[in-house]
């Protein structure tokens, strides 16, 4: 959905991958009871969250310490 309500139409792309990985990708999807396609943005937003969490978790720069130790009053 996109603001205001609104269906966003899909648009469609191509991925090469080896026959195992369809076949759990396939299992996967008729096991969930969605797409295949489903599956996949699933499991990029799992990977792009699990990204995040590890640059959360860094230690914070000289600059971010300076930044959050100021005195802005």
């Amino acid at each position: 959905m996109v603001p205001g309500g609104a269906r966003r139409r899909a648009q469609s792309a191509n991925v090469r991958i080896d026959a195992a990985t369809n076949e759990a990708l396939n299992q996967l999807a008729e096991s969930m009871g969605i797409t295949a396609g489903r599956v996949v943005a699933l499991a990029v937003r799992s990977l792009l969250q699990e990204r995040m969490g590890e640059e959360l978790r860094a230690p914070l720069t000289s600059d971010e310490t300076s930044w959050l130790d100021a005195d802005f009053g």
